[in-house]
């Protein structure tokens, strides 16, 4: 005889805690704001147009550092963390290991990010006290509580170890439930615990090496590699795991190929850890190093080509659910730009463009594009998805949801294009030997646009804030999923 009674799974209740994903959103969010305005005042200084100029704390070369800090490890961070409580526990049918180590990370995280931020405002005048920097003298350590001299890595000292042990922290609480789960691994799960090894190793090597260890035009070879891995690996694979999630439960259907997913994911493995060394072409670092970067960087375009075409093929035939499904859109919006910066970083690694474009806006372009254009606007579909379920009512307004997608969409796309023929002027202003005023005159018209577009993606964050805030102190409405969000997870 067979039975047909079915094994009881776990609650919902019993899995996710709902109001540590709220407030893992909710810092993401505010560190957001601030990486904005940061931003804003950067581009307002470009023009001249600065209302703070002269403040010395408000400087926006102390600013610009705290603009890709908190996009990095206050408001992306923050907001993984958020949907890692959310899908872990789901693709597992196991809850974290410790809801009370949870809300310990969730303290210790937000104080990281916010001596970060002190660290790097306060800046090197900050000093440690006299005994302490005697006794760093003499074991040659640098003891300034403010930033220290590494790009991305400009955190205070004091605060690596305690953020090398929160994410030692977040890979226990993590992969205790994926090693203890049974059956076939999603592949969602294979780019998860590949991002706990790999974001521990390169937070280590990108700000304990080039400090202590390695110097010299070694020790810009590491930070090349810590730079770019800080994308390749924490990021990356973070954000594609969880479009492999929430896809195909949006979409109510498997992804397109299995086989493809792992082409993806091993190709990621492969080639990612070996293109660092493109942010340091015509150095002094050896050569072969330069052209297996290239090398790898253009490999990596044609791994991300099997990604895209195996979400396109995910969704092929039911291309309607774009118009009324905002995550989807969002998150395909999101591939589409990733696809394009991939391309982009191809061109531009080559040896040929590289003497036109290095060192100009066409990179910080690239780099907003693939930091705002891909990954925030796939966390903003997922809180556009999540936020009504864990208030448990419908988006206040629908109008400022679109808003909210077609300035941060639109307002990206301008400020990569603006910025990309900025760089191009810019590399030709150089290489005809012209005064550096002269590029710095001619670029004016661009910030221009750049700020625009700044403001442009800043107006639609804050329709989302705004709707935010409505929808949680609103009414109770009744959900609307096929419309305002998505499809209601099963």
């Amino acid at each position: 005889m067979t039975s047909d009674v079915k094994p009881l799974l776990p609650r919902h209740d019993d899995l996710v805690n709902e109001r540590l994903v709220a407030w893992y959103f909710l810092a993401a969010l505010t560190f957001l704001t601030v990486s904005m305005l940061a931003g804003l005042l950067v581009a307002l200084q470009l023009i001249r147009a600065n209302p703070l100029d002269g403040v010395e704390l408000l400087s926006p070369a102390r600013w610009r550092m705290v603009h890709t800090n908190a996009i990095a490890y206050g408001f992306l961070a923050n907001a993984f963390l958020g949907c890692l409580h959310w899908a872990i526990p789901r693709l597992t049918l196991r809850p974290v290991a410790s809801v009370a180590l949870s809300y310990f990370i969730f303290s210790a995280w937000q104080f990281v990010v916010v001596c970060t931020a002190a660290g790097i405002i306060l800046g090197p005048s900050f000093q440690a006290q006299d005994w302490v920097a005697e006794l760093a003298s003499q074991l040659h350590i640098s003891m300034s509580l403010g930033a220290q001299g590494v790009e991305w890595g400009e955190t205070p000292f004091w605060i690596d170890p305690v953020a090398q042990l929160g994410l030692l922290l977040v890979a226990i609480n993590f992969m205790t439930p994926i090693v203890r789960q049974r059956g076939p691994m999603y592949v969602s799960l294979w780019y998860f615990m590949a991002a706990f090894v790999w974001t521990f190793l390169t937070y280590g090597m990108g700000n304990f090496m080039p400090e202590y260890a390695v110097g010299g035009v070694s020790g810009g070879a590491v930070g090349g590699l810590f730079i770019h891995d800080l994308v390749g690996l924490f990021v990356t694979p973070l954000g594609w795991g969880l479009m492999y999630y929430f896809v195909p439960i949006m979409l109510k259907r498997p992804i397109w190929s299995h086989g493809l997913s792992l082409v993806g994911f091993w190709g990621l493995a492969f080639f990612y850890p070996l293109q660092g060394i493109h942010h340091f072409l015509y150095t002094p670092i050896p050569m072969f190093l330069q052209y297996g970067a290239i090398i790898s960087t253009i490999a990596v375009e044609l791994v991300v080509t099997t990604v895209v075409i195996n979400f396109i093929g995910t969704i092929w035939g039911d291309g309607e659910v774009l118009k009324k499904n905002l995550p989807i859109r969002w998150f395909y919006c999101g591939m589409i730009y990733y696809f394009i910066t991939c391309f982009q970083c191809a061109l531009q690694v080559t040896l040929t463009f590289q003497k036109l474009i290095h060192f100009t806006d066409w990179v910080v372009g690239h780099a907003h594009l693939v930091m705002f254009g891909v990954f925030s606007m796939w966390i903003f579909g997922i809180m556009t998805y999540l936020f009504p379920r864990l208030i448990g009512r419908d988006w206040h307004s629908r109008k400022l949801c679109e808003i909210h997608f077609w300035f941060s969409a639109v307002g990206v796309f301008i400020m990569f294009l603006d910025l990309g023929l900025a760089g191009v002027f810019q590399g030709y202003y150089w290489a005809s030997l012209a005064p550096w005023d002269v590029s710095v005159m001619g670029s004016q018209s661009f910030w221009v646009v750049r700020a625009f577009a700044g403001l442009m993606m800043f107006a639609g964050t804050l329709c989302f804030l705004v709707n935010l805030y409505l929808t949680w102190r609103g009414p109770v409405r009744e959900l609307n999923p096929d419309i305002d969000v998505a499809p209601a997870l099963a």
